[in-house]
């Protein structure tokens, strides 16, 4: 009987070997990392310091992200949202160089530096993008173009993942060349962004630059009526003189942003402890376990990347039709649904023969769930719920707790996954159920309204108005009709 149980054990498919036989990247680099130490040394690294190498190779990324999001207010405050996002550049520019020129320097500590970079420059854009487009876009509009930054995201995952096919550049002579290519995005905007407007916000409330924020406007709009605009912005302005600058801690400690602030860490939480990376993760074993062949993995998981891009396409559409709130009921929802079955499921696959199948129907529901409302709303919302003053701090905390959020899941998912099991994404359906009742419980529909009316709603649910009328961010103002 034991050697039947350790002939079991042996013949197991677990999720590191699962990772290893379809990751093929990594494990070319994993490859690197163990040749270039012997060079060094004249012997091989053992398992477990290389393991450990790679492990924090990987955590580099979602590290550098934390960083970034901490840089958001400094930078957007000095430079602009527009000069934010040209500065930001170099965290892309700067580590493709090296990471493409790693191999040829024998020098994995040039990716790890490099891993650490390119995640200072995704904490920051992934912060300022949503901000930018969002102080833009007219608010009719506004929603459909907050989406647009999580398309493109879903669009680079896409493109990772084709270059990443081993018949393309995920091989031996191709993997620095891959890793290379995430400076072409950076090199693209540095040449195209310098021709577009600054923030009209920015420079009005900010810069007190009054006619460069019509010019940015009239060039935006693309007629020189904008007089309307102008007046709802400085209204905004007026109402925020009271407050100043508002700062991190400040941004805690007032009653007026209470609900907003615990608005966002949940959903920012929600978004990436709901399992999103879990499933990813989990996806390639999954499709192993079904039945696809080890080579055609990886045209399957691409299949679920393009999945993911006409979901997000389909959102920019819809947000504006059906609104924020729904998005992320219907989204945060069916990722509860998803994660129970694909539970159920994963528990019944040795004994079901049909049962794995159902969870690939589970992961491609799961991602498009997510692609619908979690993904690309709660970036959007912290544009929307907070006015000039609070928004690049916002942004910082927002962007902290998704950074640390995916860190956090990176690192202890797979001792979840060696505790639980297949059980391991009920922790995941807890999250989404919480997320989904706070959802329905607290956050209104911002859909079609402006800043000031959006934070008037806030201001009611805060109850503060009349507590501490000279130090609150906004004071009850008259409704805002002006057409954007």
């Amino acid at each position: 009987m034991e050697q039947q149980d350790q002939s079991m054990k042996e013949g197991r498919l677990t999720l590191v070997l699962a990772l290893a036989a379809v990751n093929s990247p990594a494990l070319l680099m994993q490859q690197f990392y163990n040749e270039t130490y012997y060079g060094r040394t004249g012997e091989f690294m053992e398992d477990f310091p290389l393991t450990l190498l790679w492990s924090v190779t990987v955590s580099m990324f979602p590290f550098g992200g934390f960083i970034g999001s901490l840089l958001v207010g400094p930078l957007v405050n000095k430079f602009g949202r527009k000069g934010a996002l040209l500065f930001n550049n170099i965290f892309s520019i700067v580590p493709a160089i090296l990471m493409g020129c790693s191999r040829v320097a024998t020098s994995f500590e040039l990716i790890i530096i490099s891993r650490l970079l390119v995640g200072i420059c995704a904490g920051v854009s992934s912060n300022v993008v949503p901000m930018y487009l969002g102080e833009l876009a007219p608010k009719n509009l506004r929603g459909a173009l907050g989406v647009v930054p999580q398309l493109f995201i879903t669009v680079g995952i896409l493109v990772a993942q084709i270059f990443g096919l081993r018949n393309l550049l995920a091989n031996v002579d191709g993997w620095p060349i891959l890793l290379g290519l995430t400076g072409v995005p950076a090199a693209l905007q540095l040449l195209l962004l310098p021709f577009f407007p600054e923030s009209p916000r920015y420079l009005l409330i900010q810069k007190k630059d009054e006619a460069a924020a019509k010019k940015a406007l009239q060039t935006l709009r693309g007629w020189d009526s904008v007089d309307r605009e102008v007046a709802e912005i400085r209204q905004e302005d007026e109402a925020e003189k009271a407050a100043g600058f508002i700062s991190v801690l400040k941004l805690f400690r007032m009653r007026s942003l209470r609900w907003q602030l615990l608005s966002i860490i949940v959903l920012m939480g929600g978004q990436q402890l709901s399992g999103v990376n879990a499933i990813y993760y989990y996806a390639d074993q999954i499709y192993l376990s079904a039945g696809v062949p080890e080579e055609h993995v990886q045209y399957v998981t691409a299949g679920t990347g393009a999945v993911n891009v006409v979901m997000t396409f389909c959102a920019v559409f819809v947000v504006e039709l059906l609104g924020r709130r729904l998005l992320l009921l219907l989204g945060f929802s069916i990722c509860l649904i998803a994660c129970c079955v694909l539970t159920a499921a994963l528990a019944l696959q040795d004994t079901v023969s049909w049962m794995p199948y159902i969870s690939i129907v589970c992961v491609i529901s799961y991602v498009i769930g997510h692609a619908l409302g979690p993904s690309p709303i709660p970036a959007l919302l912290i544009t929307e719920i907070f006015l000039q003053s609070s928004r690049p701090s916002a942004f910082m905390v927002g962007g902290s707790v998704h950074w640390l959020s995916n860190f956090t899941v990176g690192l202890i998912f797979p001792f979840i996954q060696e505790g639980l099991g297949p059980y391991s994404f009920i922790v995941f359906a807890v999250i989404c159920l919480l997320t989904t009742i706070y959802i329905f419980l607290i956050v209104p529909e911002t859909k079609a309204k402006t800043f000031i009316e959006i934070n008037q709603i806030f201001t009611k649910m805060n109850k503060v108005s009349e507590v501490y009328p000279e130090k609150e961010e906004l004071k009850e103002l008259p409704p805002v009709t002006s057409e954007q």
